[in-house]
């Protein structure tokens, strides 16, 4: 996928490199070609996970898409995401909106339906290509990308081990679209400590008082990335050190991919963890809620990691585009 500089956009619009690198802990951010959208990010996420678990698509339950950049806005995405894969038609399909925890709010709903045997395979995907208006602070980080999940109630070829789940919402209106508006709104700080911070601090600390754990127990840590300061500041509040944290942090490479963010980091550590180690993952969306989760990577993960690209691998499968490519991308100026 392209990628846009931090100093490109500064440029055009007179901002200050140097603020937006130390303030945001952002560099470039990944852009969507003409070509690409939400449909195909989810669809190449999917087949990389069908590849690692190696189940035919046709045993899945479900295909839960969350996103808040979907093509259509009266057509489900999750139709043409499973009919690509090959899960059609005895299938669930759906599409999720969270703002930027769709993705674990899908996921969520696959644990419950395969935990009472519904199913016995559910996919979760988080995905987006957000956009943010051209000049707005939200068009440093507004990326694209994404990242599936199969969940299974089978021990034995499990990856990792959801341990627990917990739930924080509340009506706060940090971040809206209302219908027929181009771009975002946001309400600047005011999407820091009421929204983010509150809502994962609420959420981790219940999941930890439920599962009788402390940042101690936890090998990493992952949290939303809307940018690259955001979850080393919580994190440093929940009482977890940066060194738990930095191996899920992404987005200073590709931005924030929204409903993609929270899953995207968990899978760039499942490409390192080692079997046993314990991860606490919490998603943050707007509007506003979080969901936490506490997993365990199970001895499965060593036979199937290998067998589709890695995070990193995407990351650095990279090309450097102009701003006015990026408008052209973007369709913001239609040629």
């Amino acid at each position: 996928m392209p990628r846009l500089s931090i100093d490109k956009i500064c440029k055009m619009w007179g901002g200050d490199p140097g603020r937006v690198r130390r303030g945001l802990g952002l560099t470039e951010k990944s852009v969507p070609y003409l070509d690409e959208d939400t449909v195909t990010i989810s669809i190449e996420a999917a087949k990389n996970a069908l590849k690692r678990a190696g189940i035919d698509p046709s045993e899945l339950g479900a295909v839960l898409v969350g996103t808040e950049s979907k093509p259509y806005a009266v057509k489900p995405t999750g139709t043409i995401v499973a009919e690509a894969i090959g899960a059609t038609p005895h299938v669930l399909a759906a599409d999720f909106e969270f703002a930027c925890k769709a993705g674990t709010e899908a996921l969520q709903c696959c644990i419950g339906m395969v935990g009472f045997g519904m199913m016995k395979y559910a996919m979760a995907i988080g995905a987006d290509t957000a956009q943010g208006a051209p000049g707005d602070d939200l068009e440093y980080s507004a990326a694209a990308g994404g990242s599936a999940y199969i969940i299974s109630s089978n021990l034995d070829e499990a990856v990792a081990i959801i341990n627990g789940a917990h739930s924080y919402v509340t009506n706060t209106p940090d971040f809206w679209r209302r219908a027929g508006q181009k771009y975002p709104k946001h309400t600047g700080p005011f999407t820091g400590k009421p929204a983010y911070f509150r809502h994962i601090i609420g959420a981790a600390k219940a999941l930890m008082e439920e599962m009788g754990t402390t940042p101690k127990d936890y090998d990493y840590a992952v949290f939303h990335q809307p940018n690259g300061a955001f979850p080393v500041r919580v994190g440093k509040m929940l009482g977890f050190p940066i060194e738990k944290i930095k191996d899920s942090l992404v987005t200073p490479y590709i931005g924030n991919t929204y409903a993609g963010s929270a899953l995207t980091g968990l899978a760039a550590l499942l490409d390192k963890a080692k079997p046993g180690d314990r991860i606490l993952v919490v998603s943050f969306g707007s509007g506003a809620g979080s969901d936490a989760f506490d997993i365990t990577v199970a001895e499965g993960i060593e036979e199937k990691r290998g067998r589709a690209p890695s995070v990193w691998d995407y990351i650095n499968r990279r090309k450097s585009i102009s701003y006015s490519e990026y408008l052209k991308f973007r369709r913001m100026i239609i040629t």
